[in-house]
């Protein structure tokens, strides 16, 4: 089985991805940055990963998961001095989860005011 959830945004269909695919009972979710209604929000690493989760925890939702399912976290961040407070921000939704985790050192976005990008891949347990 496989199916696809988008959230609309024109960029799915002009570079031709999905926000989220799920194969049987694994969810994989694109890359995500902290963007919203008015463009980026927060201007610091903690706020921008805050966002990212709690908008990812809506895409999990949508999919019939949560963040209890989670088993791979990779944070691809624009400045990795700047680990800390990003791993703050995840600490306080997956502390006790404890899926695996990247801390991946980027160049800048196509925005220059993302900072954070978070991708995620979530899985049911069958058993």
């Amino acid at each position: 089985m496989r199916k696809t959830f988008g959230t609309g945004s024109v960029w799915e269909q002009k570079v031709g991805y999905s926000r989220a695919v799920q194969v049987d009972n694994t969810l994989y979710i694109s890359a995500t940055a902290a963007s919203g209604e008015d463009g980026i929000v927060g201007e610091d690493f903690y706020t921008q990963t805050r966002f990212i989760l709690d908008k990812l925890g809506t895409v999990l939702a949508d999919a019939g998961f949560g963040y209890a399912d989670v088993v791979q976290s990779k944070l691809y961040l624009t400045d990795i001095s700047q680990w800390e407070e990003a791993g703050r921000a995840h600490g306080e939704v997956f502390g006790e989860i404890r899926p695996t985790l990247a801390l991946v050192h980027v160049l800048p976005f196509l925005d220059p005011k993302m900072l954070v990008e978070i991708e995620l891949v979530a899985q049911k347990s069958t058993g």
